[in-house]
């Protein structure tokens, strides 16, 4: 009975971050629920191999990368195209704190954040996976190196590798948009 309470208490902790990390990695709000619901699941039966080696909420990310890649998987087996973390639904860009910026501010930081995520999306898994859990979630070199099992230097290697690509990609998307202003200003 006492271990049912403790998971009751970790699930009630820990839902909002394994939500958000799923939307995030996935893109999608499709199958959340169940996604979410396959991670705890995974966690109570791991619980009792559990040896506390590392923070409950670093295990907690593994077992959702794990299972946003089984996601992954499923969704090339059915050939279906990625939709961005900046669909309308997810709203994550209203609670983001906003301070007094006039309409068009508002729609161009809305628009640079769709245009990230749009990018994010065209990135490696893994390389997606490890800018969202370092610059999304906060996470350590260490602690990401532990949720992926992979050494600390592949980590910061692929994270180098998609923010350069990101960098990228977002300047010729920018440069792309001014040609086409000076081309309709004319």
């Amino acid at each position: 009975m006492d271990i049912d309470l403790t998971f009751e208490q970790l699930v009630r902790d820990h839902q909002a971050m394994v939500f958000r990390t799923l939307l995030r990695l996935t893109g999608s709000r499709e199958h959340l629920d169940d996604l979410a619901q396959d991670v705890f699941l995974r966690l109570y039966r791991a619980l009792p191999n559990f040896r506390g080696e590392a923070l409950i909420t670093t295990y907690l990310y593994r077992i959702a990368v794990n299972v946003a890649q089984d996601e992954w998987k499923r969704r090339r087996r059915n050939d279906r195209s990625h939709v961005s973390l900046s669909d309308e639904s997810s709203a994550w860009e209203e609670r983001l704190p906003h301070l007094d910026r006039n309409a068009e501010q508002q729609m161009e930081e809305r628009e640079f954040h769709q245009a990230v995520e749009e990018q994010l999306q065209l990135l490696s898994h893994i390389e997606r996976t490890i800018l969202i859990l370092y610059h999304q979630e906060e996470r350590s070199y260490e602690q990401i190196s532990y949720a992926l099992g992979m050494p600390i230097g592949t980590v910061r290697t692929h994270l180098h590798r998609g923010r350069k690509k990101l960098r990228e990609a977002m300047q010729q998307r920018q440069t792309k948009e001014r040609r086409t202003a000076c081309q309709t200003n004319r």
